[in-house]
């Protein structure tokens, strides 16, 4: 008769035995008792307590215990438990959960951790029976894994959860608790109960030792497990990182706190996974927990963390690019249950990152540049012009933004073929519904490469972001469109996230798409356009060239002139006269635009198998009326050659650069104590700075969250000092911001080592008290002074810190002892090796 898979019923299991198994001794089968009429009134008295049945007592509420039960003479009575879940100790450590800002025990599931117990009398394994109790959810049941009995000495398989006895002297045990490497996460209640001849004694739950359980891709048994453990430094334990924004020609970089580990953070994670109504026995798959994650990032539905605006209008809130990390938004939400006002791409994807990696999930931030949003499902971006190749802005729904920022998140894909684990993309910005939920993914990042839009969840949508054709369609005279070109490799380019362990970007586009123009590319592309609303473009290909245009912008500030130049190409051996239309328009950077500001038209011949450049200047008087967030703005290009009727069509967008914030550490960083940061910046245009609000942000540094400063002045500098107080030791990062109305996107960061508290004598530590920020102002061009920073300072504007070094733990074997320091229990093995 085939044994019933014990996690159908977590707890109850019917070879429960409470002894200490050895190796020599074969197990013996389970003995049944009679229950008398006794029993079945209260078997805590009856004194006949059957091993097999630790669940709760008819009409008893399962974490309902709250004070302390009538105890008996001879019962086993709790007198102590110690979860052994301090910062400093060996559970948190061989956890990797050390850097946790909690004074609760927290752990990985399918990993063992040491638990002690004591009792008001000796313990005599012939005697007495012990089991652990957690608990999780507001109506735990065995049944859906949220009421879990662990009797002590007993784990049916690999996949359960166990609990052995490590060592006992009299009164006092040591316990090895493993959970089950598919195990609810979430924070569980815990309690003990014990049995005795003189009853069952259930030691009430106390909130001191509640525990949270989290995934945990170093168990190669848990579905998040990540096979190069080496890089879990970077994308499980790194606190702060880089985004990237921009255009493909002039990429920027910030630096983004992700804060996971910072007190409170944790807590605001679970919080959105209660918020959406999520099920707790839902809660221990990943696939889901992402899922509801990139819902729940948003605020459209759920009401969930962060609102979206792409207005350009930020006076009811927080303009996205002041944000520096993701801390202050998710606290901010837990204290106050309203969504935060506001976010865009990056800083839903920033949030993202914390919270999975927060949860135990391998996740990186990814940026993609010329990123497509289709919004009919055809798996092209279309785009319209009329007779004369002027662009239909009305019929042009979709767009292609300068730059997307989503996620990929580590996992196994047991919902699909095999071939499709690995990164999945997370994507919370709200652009299309999914199942009528505004959410993205995951989504296989193989499939995506593949064309396999019909993996779910979302592939198509993914798709057409990275590997979309962009198909230009010209009004004919009757009034339908004709395709008069296909622009095939125009969308999805440098596809980039942080490198492992230091500055710079790596470039993954590779991992999306097949090398563009190849044969593998051209299929995917193929593949997917079947299962689109226009798949019958790519069988007749009447567009022809012998012209080939490009386009190249020169580097300019807020503030300066622009000059663009547009290159003309002829591959034919006869000269050819081309008539230009250039259209100049701001745009936000997910391609919305407003009306050309500035259009030319030009006549150009292109002699034989020669070039033309044609040159086009845009001065700062004409640009700063109609300047928009992010400083972008796009040349849109449509021509046609007389001589072959070639349609020439071309969109180029490009940037203005800002300046950066320079911050000095002013004095040496040690936890617990003060010290000062000084924030220089330098106003680059011949306007005023109104309404100047810097915001700071760094994990393990306790900072103010904003800092008014005001009016800044025409290419005025601006120096203010702020206190800080370091909270953890090691590697820290300082990020700010300044945010006004006519200037956004400037930003700084400042990478510390803070050193250890020294040793003081008890009560003289006093608090330390939160100082303002000194403010001073130098005239117009005066260069600000130039202290120098202390040793353990690296001070340098926009640069991040190398991740997180590999970890001396190594990648230890998910079964594992947690004495990875060094315990004081020295650990015996039985003859699996295991630790006993």
């Amino acid at each position: 008769m085939p044994v019933p898979d014990p996690r159908g019923d977590t707890g109850r299991w019917a070879n429960a035995s409470a002894r200490l198994r050895t190796a020599s001794l074969p197990e013996q089968p389970p003995r049944r008792r009679r229950r008398n009429w006794f029993y079945r009134c209260c078997r805590c008295c009856s004194g006949q307590a059957d091993d097999a049945d630790w669940g709760p007592a008819p009409g008893e509420v399962p974490g309902a215990r709250r004070t302390a039960p009538v105890i008996r003479e001879g019962m086993l009575v709790v007198s102590g438990i110690d979860m052994l879940g301090g910062r400093s100790s060996t559970n948190r450590y061989a956890h990797h959960t050390d850097e946790y800002e909690y004074d609760n025990l927290i752990v990985r599931r399918g990993q063992p951790f040491d638990v002690r117990l004591q009792f008001q009398q000796d313990y005599d394994p012939e005697e007495h029976r012990v089991c652990l109790e957690f608990l999780i959810g507001p109506s735990p049941q065995t049944s859906k894994g949220t009421h879990i009995l662990v009797p002590l000495g007993t784990r049916l398989s690999d996949r359960s959860w166990g609990a052995e006895l490590v060592d006992w002297e009299k009164n006092t045990m040591l316990l090895r608790v493993t959970s089950s490497p598919t195990a609810i996460i979430g924070k569980y209640q815990f309690s003990v109960k014990t049995r005795s001849k003189a009853g069952e004694y259930p030691a009430p739950f106390d909130p001191r030792y509640e525990t949270y359980v989290l995934f945990n891709p170093w168990c190669p048994e848990d579905p998040v497990y990540m096979p190069q453990t080496g890089t879990l430094g970077e994308y499980v334990l790194n606190e702060t990182g880089r985004i990237y924004y921009g255009t493909e020609s002039q990429i920027g970089e910030r630096t983004w706190n992700y804060g996971q580990f910072d007190q409170g953070v944790l807590d605001a994670c679970l919080y959105m996974l209660d918020r959406r109504g999520m099920p707790h026995a839902s809660r221990g798959d990943p696939i889901m927990v992402s899922r509801v994650v990139s819902a729940m990032v948003n605020s459209l539905d759920d009401n969930g963390v962060l609102v979206g605006n792409w207005t350009g209008d930020y006076s009811r809130g927080t303009n996205p690019s002041a944000w520096v990390g993701s801390r202050d938004i998710l606290l901010k939400y837990h204290q106050t249950g309203y969504p935060v006002m506001y976010g865009q791409c990056w800083v839903f994807a920033g949030v993202v990152t914390t919270v999975l990696r927060c949860l135990g999930i391998a996740t990186r931030t990814v940026t993609n540049y010329n990123s497509a949003h289709d919004t009919d499902v055809s798996l092209t971006m279309d785009i319209y012009f009329d007779e004369n190749m002027k662009p239909l802005e009305h019929l042009n729904a979709d767009s292609v933004w300068n730059f997307h920022v989503w996620n990929d998140c580590w996992m196994t894909r047991p919902d699909l073929p095999s071939g499709f684990d690995g990164w999945q993309v997370v994507d919370a910005t709200p652009q299309e519904s999914s199942s009528g939920i505004f959410c993205c993914g995951p989504c296989s990042v193989e499939a995506i490469k593949n064309g396999l839009v019909y993996m779910k969840y979302d592939a198509s949508f993914c798709f057409a972001e990275v590997n979309s054709d962009k198909v230009y369609w010209q009004r004919q005279a009757d009034g339908s469109f004709k395709i008069v070109y296909v622009e095939e490799k125009a969308i999805g380019h440098l596809i980039s996230t942080k490198a492992v362990g230091s500055h710079k970007r790596d470039d993954i586009t590779t991992l999306y798409k097949h090398p563009e123009g190849s044969e593998e590319e051209r299929k995917a592309v193929e593949t997917a356009a079947k299962h689109g609303t226009k798949a019958h473009i790519y069988k007749n290909k009447e567009w022809r060239e012998d012209i080939s245009m490009s386009v190249d912008a020169q580097d300019a500030y807020t503030g300066q002139d622009i000059t663009l130049r547009v290159h003309l190409k002829n591959k034919s051996g006869m000269p050819r006269d081309v008539s230009l239309n250039l259209f100049v328009a701001v745009m936000y950077y997910t391609g919305v635009t407003s009306s050309a500001f500035k259009k030319e038209q030009r006549q150009v011949q292109i002699p034989a198998n020669g070039t033309q450049t044609v040159p086009m200047l845009i001065t700062y008087a004409e640009y700063k009326p109609h300047l928009v967030d992010q400083g972008a703005m796009k040349l849109s290009i449509s021509g046609k050659v007389t001589e072959t009727g070639q349609v020439l069509a071309k969109e180029h967008t490009f940037r203005l650069r800002t300046p950066d914030l320079t911050l000095t550490l002013m004095g040496p960083a040690i936890v617990g104590q003060e010290t000062q940061v000084q924030i220089v910046f330098k106003n680059p245009l011949p306007v005023t700075l109104t309404g100047a609000v810097f915001h700071m942000e760094g994990s393990g540094l306790s900072t103010p969250n904003t800092m008014t400063v005001g009016d800044i002045g025409p290419h005025q500098t601006v120096k203010m000092r702020q206190t800080f107080t370091p909270l953890r030791p090691g590697r820290r990062q300082l990020v700010a911001s300044m945010d006004s109305p006519q200037l956004s996107q400037v930003h700084g960061v400042l990478t510390m080592d803070v050193a250890p508290a020294p040793a003081r004598a008890p009560g003289n530590s006093p608090a330390p008290a939160r100082a303002s920020p000194v403010l001073s102002r130098d005239s117009p061009g005066r260069q600000p002074t130039n202290r120098g920073s202390p040793a353990n300072s690296r001070a340098s504007p926009a640069r991040g810190s190398p991740a997180r070094q590999p970890d001396p733990r190594g990648s230890p074997n998910a079964r594992g002892s947690p004495n990875a320091r060094g315990s004081p229990v020295v650990a015996r093995r039985d003859r699996t090796g295991r630790p006993v």
